[in-house]
């Protein structure tokens, strides 16, 4: 990175790094969270469609909060709203344990930060996105958004692994339901690490002077293009967010905890694995040909996998759709933000992806 250009801020490297390892124990506390959600409501007593309307509930909240926090970031520093964020994740571990009834959790599933698909959403991403692009040459940036993807999906892969924990717990005598509710309280403590990264980014005093009038401007045509584009994609990816897929393979399979964990760890890491593929090829082929033509194979796995009967073959396709499905993760967000200018980039990221 020694060879970036400098912003009018003087930024060094190390934020770049700061951005990494906050996205990294993210990663981590989403890996097991999309997986004990969905466990710890049906040890309450939820039954599949509540933990259905749950996740809807999680989903649309974290849509909104992410236009929310779009259209306002241009207006306070970046750093306040990147601690801001954490203090939500944190804040949503602590609070979900405490919680056993429909209401609340649907109240906290809408607010929080836990989202059930899994995959690079929620307030924090396009302020990341901003940053990450704003210390960035132009010839790098499908790069850097692709090393950026590749941490979070492989701490995601450890994470899923982490999600065992409750049962080899329980298997030493704690209570299960104990057990799970302590992985809520190590995603509350994740929070808490990402705010001390966080609070290490250097303040941006010169924000004040350069607010724009509004938060998409020359570029709000397209932007809405893309996102209407990105949300037919988005619709269809929510009938199958991790937090679902879970619960279908516990229900129709009696997939184990263990095993869960396992498949979602191989999952992450062919996800991890593509990333880097996905920055080559996008190289050779462009931006959009990478997302067009990893696309199609992978949604034919899905369709393939839902017809199947047999667990070896739905998670044989499955895999083979987690290493297809994400390598326009890192190409689409480098594009979106390849034609906006940069007054626009928290604004076209957050409409882009929610």
């Amino acid at each position: 990175m020694a060879g970036l250009p400098m912003t009018p801020l003087t930024k060094s490297p190390s934020d770049i790094l700061y951005l990494y390892g906050a996205r990294a124990l993210r990663g981590f506390g989403d890996g097991f969270a999309i997986i004990i959600l969905p466990v710890y409501l049906s040890a309450i007593g939820f039954s599949p469609q509540q933990i259905g309307i749950v996740a809807s509930a999680s989903l649309l909240g974290t849509a909104a909060l992410t236009l929310i926090v779009g259209f306002v970031a241009p207006r306070y520093e970046l750093r306040s709203l990147f601690l801001a964020g954490a203090g939500l994740i944190a804040l949503t571990g602590v609070i979900f344990p405490a919680t056993e009834t429909i209401v609340p959790v649907l109240l906290v599933a809408f607010i929080g930060s836990i989202n059930p698909s899994g995959g690079d959403l929620g307030m924090l991403v396009p302020l990341e996105h901003a940053l990450l692009t704003k210390e960035t040459a132009d010839r790098d940036r499908t790069a850097v958004f692709a090393r950026y993807s590749l941490i979070g999906s492989l701490t995601s892969a450890v994470g899923s692994l982490a999600a065992a924990l409750p049962e080899i717990l329980a298997s030493h005598g704690w209570p299960r339901l104990g057990a799970i509710q302590l992985m809520f309280y190590v995603y509350a403590a994740l929070g808490l690490l990402a705010a001390f990264l966080y609070r290490r980014l250097p303040r941006d005093h010169s924000h004040a002077a350069n607010v724009p009038k509004a938060a998409l401007g020359p570029s709000r045509n397209i932007v809405y293009k893309l996102a209407a584009l990105f949300s037919l994609d988005a619709f269809a990816g929510g009938f199958v967010v991790q937090s679902l897929l879970a619960l279908w393979l516990f229900q129709r399979f009696n997939l184990s905890l263990e095993a869960a964990s396992l498949y979602f760890f191989c999952s992450s890491l062919l996800g991890a694995i593509s990333f880097p593929v996905a920055a080559w090829l996008a190289g050779r082929i462009g931006l959009i040909n990478t997302m067009v033509f990893t696309h199609i194979p992978s949604s034919l796995c899905l369709i393939a996998a839902a017809f199947s009967s047999s667990l070896t073959v739905v998670l044989s396709l499955l895999l083979v759709r987690s290493a297809l499905s994400q390598m326009d993760v890192p190409t689409r967000s480098s594009y979106v933000m390849a034609v906006v200018t940069p007054a626009e980039r928290t604004a076209a990221a957050s409409v882009s992806r929610s």
